[in-house]
């Protein structure tokens, strides 16, 4: 039986946080609810400006690294290839942005904004301008920012570096080997408390909107005595998934959940005021931009208000404590995708949609508000806003059914959101590690409902977004320091480039020694992946260890470590540079077009294909001898030590190669 994979620092510590906290709604579940917003309210009040002012920086920053020269770089090696088709990719993204919160807010954020902006006059054409370029500015580019900041950061120190999938990673170049001790420990520690948190704020959001509908659709009460039982059926479905490994199954369901509801925004759209909406959405677009800059530092400090801190402060906090989920799966998905792309695909696809999906909804829930309603649509939503999205659809026609749609929406995007969230918690709680145990995966998914339970018992919403912001003041402050390290990453980047093309280094191509004839028929070979994996165990491994030998004989100290998926790594680790690196690993190739292939035959083919530190294009070395394979090792070493040996290089190599990565 295979034993369970941990991090134990991490998996213990996060354990003790999120139940030191939910121990204060279970030794005083009475006077919890308002100690909850009591803390809310005074970390708001105190760091309330750093929340904004981090914002504005993660935006910024990846704007940055998206128009600058570092745009360019590859996240993985510089000859990688993306995983997925563009309009797949896309398509990915586009599924990303949608989920509870677009279900819950739809309607009901821009109609609270409407009945009490924060400077127009209530329901008045001002205050419908200011709630539209609220809830843009709240769903927008901001948030995708943050989502982008640990995103990128896990793609570019994952797939250039080869370094784990988990949030310590990218703080590298500041923190070097450090991060494999306490202060790594700390960054995934709050990493999965601010995980859990956030899930759980979601869960919270989507279990009072299945609730609100039942009580619609079949007068179900609405309390948490509903709620609880809700939030342990969707929990049991979604460990149901998690145990019966039906992935194919989950998301199948999630694309057909993510139709459907495309499907439901085009019938309003139809239904409803059509022409003026298109109107609507240009107005609001061209409204978001020209109030950008002013809402992404507009505190409120000269007239202070609370709606402040209950809109857009929580919201920030919500999004930080979410982004380790979100961008973890932007970062599985991203692979071989160069920096500018991924910046540009995930701040403009996913806002793009929201923001046509919050004109269709919240114009028109404001037309009808205004119209028909009488202002009864309004009233309703200011009483709960829970209600706000079938409050919305009796007015428009076939509301049973409409209203039945939302309630499986909201459960398939609840179940999906806690099996998803499972999985990320244990891969950083495993240490990155993604094949992890079925028990595993179960106890974050049960935890996920069982802090959610417990926070709605404690004192209901409120609970849930004082522990989201409180989580979320540590992870801001980590996330700048993500900021920082990718640039110095980037930097040293273009630092190789720069001191190979301007001090004369070897090119230190690989030493085949063989006949043209053997070269041509290696081209033209279709190897398998077993042909592969036995060249290296048989060929690379060996060499490697000779080499390794013959460096730590000298005073160099070197070591051969078998990576992830059949690779193999030569590692000498350096001071104050980045480690010489050659690795060779397992790589599927699509064959030649012109290859002749007989019945049956692949068309892919498998090389033992280099990689190196720097990220820089690798080739195969399938066919050399072991001698052969020597000579390349240290020719590769022999430029090495020229571009260390740079003064250019010097001066900016502040941060070193992580020993166990790429």
């Amino acid at each position: 039986m295979k034993s369970f994979v941990i991090n134990p620092p991490v998996f213990y510590g996060s354990i003790i946080l999120i139940g030191l906290f939910l121990a204060v709604g279970v030794v005083i579940p009475g006077q919890a609810g308002a100690l909850f917003g009591a803390m809310q309210a005074s970390i708001l009040g105190a760091f309330g400006w750093f929340y904004l002012l981090s914002v504005g920086i993660f935006l910024v920053s990846v704007l940055l690294l998206c128009f600058g020269r570092f745009g360019q770089l590859k996240l993985g090696p510089d000859d990688s290839v993306p995983d997925f088709r563009f309009v797949s990719w896309i398509a990915m993204l586009f599924a990303a942005g949608m989920g509870i919160g677009l279900m819950f807010y739809a309607v009901g954020e821009p109609m609270t904004h409407f009945m009490a902006p924060p400077t127009a006059e209530p329901r008045s054409v001002a205050a419908m301008r200011e709630a539209m370029t609220v809830t843009f500015f709240h769903w927008g580019i901001h948030a995708w920012a943050i989502y982008a900041v640990v995103g990128l950061s896990l793609a570019y120190f994952g797939y250039r570096y080869n370094l784990p999938l988990t949030i310590r990673s990218g703080l590298y170049p500041l923190l070097k080997s450090r991060i494999d001790g306490p202060i790594g420990h700390a960054v995934d520690i709050f990493a999965i408390v601010g995980t859990m948190f956030g899930i759980a704020t979601s869960l919270g959001v989507g279990v009072s909107q299945i609730n609100a509908g039942l009580n619609h659709l079949l007068g179900v009460p609405i309390g948490v005595a509903v709620q609880l039982p809700l939030i342990a059926v969707v929990t049991a479905m979604a460990t149901v998934s998690v145990v019966t490994g039906l992935d194919k199954g989950v998301r199948i369901l999630s694309e057909t959940n993510l139709i459907v509801a495309i499907l439901l925004m085009i019938f309003v759209l139809v239904i409803g005021p059509t022409s003026q909406l298109f109107r609507d959405f240009v107005q609001n677009l061209g409204l978001y931009f020209d109030t950008l800059v002013l809402r992404t530092f507009n505190i409120y400090a000269y007239e202070p208000t609370p709606w402040v801190d209950a809109w857009t402060l929580f919201y920030w906090a919500w999004w930080i404590s979410w982004s380790p989920f979100v961008g973890m799966f932007i970062a599985r998905i991203s692979r071989g995708r160069t920096v500018r792309e991924f910046v540009v695909a995930v701040l403009f696809i996913p806002a793009g949609f929201t923001f046509f999906w919050m004109t269709v909804f919240g114009n028109t829930a404001m037309f009808i508000d205004t119209g028909i309603a009488n202002g009864a649509l309004g009233a309703a939503i200011e009483n709960d806003v829970s209600v706000g999205l079938f409050r919305f659809f009796e007015y428009l026609p076939l509301p049973a059914i409409t209203s039945t749609l939302v309630v499986l929406l909201v459960s398939i995007f609840f179940i999906t959101s806690a099996d998803s969230g499972a999985l990320v918690v244990d891969s950083i709680a495993a240490g990155g590690e993604t094949k992890t145990t079925t028990g595993q995966r179960v106890f974050w998914c049960v935890m996920e409902g069982f802090v959610a339970g417990c926070l709605l018992l404690a004192g209901g919403l409120t609970a849930l977004q004082s522990a989201t912001v409180a989580s979320a003041l540590p992870f801001a402050v980590i996330m700048l320091g993500l900021v920082v390290s990718l640039y110095l990453g980037m930097r040293e980047d273009f630092a190789q480039r720069d001191a190979h093309h301007g001090n004369n280094v070897p090119a230190a191509q690989p030493a085949s020694g063989q006949t043209w004839q053997r070269r041509l028929a290696l081209i033209l070979s279709t190897a398998t992946e077993a042909d592969a994996r036995r060249f290296i165990d048989t060929h690379v491994r060996p060499a490697l260890h000779q080499v390794a030998q013959e460096l730590t004989s000298r005073g160099r100290h070197a070591q051969v470590v078998d990576e992830a998926d059949g690779a193999v790594v030569l590692r000498s680790p350096a001071e104050d540079v980045r480690d010489f690196v050659y690795g060779v690993t397992p790589t599927k190739q699509r064959v030649a077009s012109f290859t002749p292939l007989r019945a049956g035959e692949p068309e892919f083919r498998f090389e033992a294909r280099t990689y190196f530190s720097s990220g820089n294009r690798g080739y195969d070395v399938m066919g050399m001898s072991r001698d052969q394979l020597i000579s390349d090792v240290l020719a590769q070493f022999e430029r090495y030590l020229h571009l260390v040996h740079s003064p250019d290089f010097q001066l900016v190599h502040s941060a070193p190669e992580h020993p166990s990565g790429i």
